[in-house]
């Protein structure tokens, strides 16, 4: 039997709470991969909605060697000065290969590392990241779109878009399967065919 990919989902204080169970849950039941919850400093923090998470591990680079991927989820936080910077975790987990993603908020953790330089990419707005980050490598490939984008090995989102979001992230993470990803896509839509 195959080794087990393995996911790290990146959290900071006040981090949403609807942008990380899709990618999360679908990871673990549906396609068989290990998930771990990383903080910055190992340290427990609490959700937007008020719920504790105690992580597994810290987001130092070396503690997660093992990670074939990794996806920061969004908090209000990552927008201000005293950001934590996880760009060592992002940076090692690229140069391996692997998957990283940003959703929302988070997606300014990986436009700081510099993985936006070169490939398509969103986040909450062209206006929004550009406020927040003005100069940063790649803006030129901005897609000022409602949905996930993947580019190369990144994928990023709109905190409005966990769904899409999940789908591009485990569409690299598991290409074999891209059959189920289909079964996916039709599962998530039927939630907004007929709400009228």
């Amino acid at each position: 039997m195959p080794d087990r990919k393995k996911l790290g989902l990146v959290f900071i204080p006040n981090f949403a709470d609807w942008e990380y169970g899709l990618l999360a849950a679908s990871a673990v039941e549906w396609f068989g991969a290990q998930a771990f919850s990383l903080t910055p400093d190992g340290q427990p923090v609490a959700s937007t909605a008020g719920f504790r998470l105690m992580p597994d591990r810290s987001a130092v680079s070396d503690e997660n060697e093992d990670l074939d991927a990794v996806a920061v989820i969004g908090s209000d936080q990552w927008t201000g000065a005293a950001a934590p910077d996880v760009a060592p975790l992002l940076k090692s987990v690229a140069r391996r290969g692997g998957v990283v993603g940003g959703i929302c908020a988070g997606t300014l953790a990986l436009a700081r590392a510099g993985l936006f330089g070169e490939v398509a990419h969103t986040s909450n707005g062209r206006d929004w990241i550009a406020s927040h980050l003005p100069d940063y490598a790649g803006s030129a490939h901005y897609r000022d779109v409602p949905h996930a984008v993947s580019g190369g090995r990144i994928v990023s989102a709109p905190g409005s878009a966990p769904g899409t979001f999940a789908i591009e992230f485990l569409t690299l993470l598991f290409p074999e399967r891209l059959a189920e990803m289909g079964e996916m896509r039709a599962l998530f839509a039927k939630e907004h065919a007929n709400n009228s």
